[in-house]
C-alpha cells in the first residue's frame, strides 16, 4: 500500500516536471518566433549598414591607401590630428553648415504655408488633386531632377536667365548670373532646387499633422474672438511641434551631408562653395594620389560625429514640452 502510493506521486511527480517542462519549451518557442521572422532584416541591417560603419571605423585608424601595394598599418590618432589640423576640413565643415542655414527654412515654412493652404480647400476632390501635384516632384528620379535644373540654371539657354534677362531686363548677357560651376550663387541655387525637390513630401507630414487636429478646436476658438495668428500660434504651432522637431532633425542630416549636387553642380574647385566637408572626403578617398581611403575615413567620421552632436542638441531644443 505504501510502495503504491509512493508510486503514484513518483508518477505525479514526474508527469507535473513534464508539463512544466513542454509549458517551459512552448513559452520559449512562442517568445522567440518573432525573433526567426525578424532574423532576415537584422542580418540585412547588420551587413549593410553596421558592418560598413565599423569598417570605416577601423579604416580611420590606418594609414591604408587603396591603391598603395603597401599594407595598411595602425598609426592611432594621427589621421584625425592631421585632419583636425587641415584648415580646409573647417572650411569645408562651415561651408556645409551654410547650405544647411539656407535650406532648412524652406524645409519646415514653405510646405507648412501649403499644407495649411491645402487644408482649407473644402472642395474633397481638388484638395486630393493638390495632393497629388504637391507630391510629383518627390516621385521623381534624382538623375532627371538634377538634368532638368542643370538645364534650367545655364548661363546661356536657362529659362531662369532668360527670365531675368529677356522679360525683366534686370541683367545682360554679359552680367547675367552664374548659377553653376561653383560660384557664390551655386548654393543658394542647390538649396532652392531642394526646396522644389522635397516641397511635397515634407507637406504632405503637415498635412498629416493638421488633419490630427480636432476640428471644434479652432472654431471654439474663433467664437471666443481669436484670429487666424492666434488660431496658429496657440493651436496648430504646437499640435505640429513634433512634426517640424523629426524634419528639422532629418533634414539637417540630410543638408551636411549632400555629395551628389555639390559634384554635379561644383565639381572639385577646392575655393568652390560646393566643396564642402563631404566633397573632400571623395576627394581624398577617389580622386587624389594613392587614394588616402585612411584619411578620407578619419574625415568622415568627424564629420559624423559633429553631426549627432547638433542633432542631439536640436532634439533637445525642438522636443515638445509638458
Amino acid at each position: 500500500m505504501v510502495e503504491a502510493a509512493a508510486s503514484h506521486h513518483a508518477d505525479l511527480g514526474s508527469t507535473r516536471r513534464a508539463e512544466r517542462s513542454r509549458a517551459r519549451n512552448w513559452n520559449f518557442r512562442e517568445q522567440s518566433s518573432p525573433w526567426w521572422f525578424l532574423l532576415p532584416a537584422i542580418l540585412f541591417f547588420v551587413g549593410y549598414q553596421v558592418y560598413p560603419i565599423a569598417r570605416v571605423f577601423w579604416i580611420s585608424f590606418t594609414d591604408f591607401e587603396f591603391l598603395s601595394d603597401e599594407p595598411a598599418r595602425f598609426i592611432g590618432l594621427n589621421n584625425y590630428i592631421v585632419a583636425l589640423h587641415d584648415p580646409l576640413l573647417w572650411a569645408s565643415l562651415w561651408r556645409a553648415t551654410l547650405f544647411t542655414i539656407m535650406f532648412l527654412p524652406g524645409t519646415i515654412i514653405l510646405p507648412l504655408l501649403l499644407a495649411i493652404l491645402v487644408e482649407k480647400v473644402s472642395n474633397a476632390r481638388l484638395a486630393t488633386f493638390y495632393r497629388v501635384i504637391l507630391l510629383i516632384p518627390a516621385v521623381i528620379p534624382s538623375t532627371l531632377v538634377f538634368v532638368l535644373w542643370k538645364w534650367m540654371y545655364n548661363y546661356q539657354v536657362g529659362p531662369i536667365n532668360h527670365f531675368l534677362v529677356d522679360t525683366l531686363g534686370l541683367f545682360t548677357i554679359q552680367n547675367a548670373p552664374q548659377w553653376l560651376g561653383g560660384t557664390p550663387l551655386t548654393l543658394p541655387a542647390v538649396a532652392i532646387m531642394e526646396w522644389w525637390w522635397g516641397l511635397g513630401y515634407h507637406t504632405i507630414f503637415f498635412l498629416a499633422g493638421l488633419a490630427a487636429i480636432p476640428k471644434d478646436l479652432p472654431e471654439a476658438a474663433r467664437i471666443d474672438g481669436a484670429n487666424e495668428w492666434q488660431i496658429f500660434w496657440h493651436i496648430t504651432r504646437p499640435a505640429l511641434a513634433p512634426i517640424m522637431m523629426i524634419l528639422i532633425v532629418l533634414r539637417f542630416g540630410t543638408a551636411m551631408a549632400v555629395i551628389d549636387e555639390y559634384l554635379i553642380f561644383g565639381g572639385f574647385n577646392r575655393a568652390s562653395p560646393t566643396y564642402t566637408w563631404t566633397i573632400f572626403m571623395y576627394d581624398q578617398a577617389f580622386k587624389l594620389g594613392l587614394w588616402r581611403q585612411g584619411f578620407a575615413a578619419a574625415i568622415g567620421m568627424i564629420g559624423a560625429l559633429g553631426m549627432m552632436v547638433v542633432m542631439v542638441i536640436l532634439i533637445r531644443i525642438f522636443r515638445p514640452r509638458g
